[in-house]
């Protein structure tokens, strides 16, 4: 690397989440806040919530056969 062209690498930051947990990584800033992170993401902590997704399925059909009973309109030809 040329020197005085790329930022100052720290292979130590600490990378501190809103949960509590810290950790560190390397990254070209020495401290790093996040929001979320793999302790209280609920894709690795295995909490997921599960959405109604048979009710998400019932609505897109119905909204389907709505769609198909109803014909389309269409303008008259002169």
């Amino acid at each position: 690397m040329k020197k005085g062209l790329h930022p100052a690498y720290y292979p130590k930051a600490l990378v501190h989440c809103a949960c509590g947990n810290e950790f560190t990584v390397g990254s070209t800033k020495e401290r790093i806040n996040v929001e979320i992170c793999s302790a209280c993401h609920p894709f690795y902590t295995g909490k997921d919530k599960i959405i109604d997704v048979a009710g998400r399925v019932e609505k897109f059909k119905a909204r389907q056969s709505k769609k198909a009973i109803t014909p389309k309109k269409t303008d008259k030809v002169k």
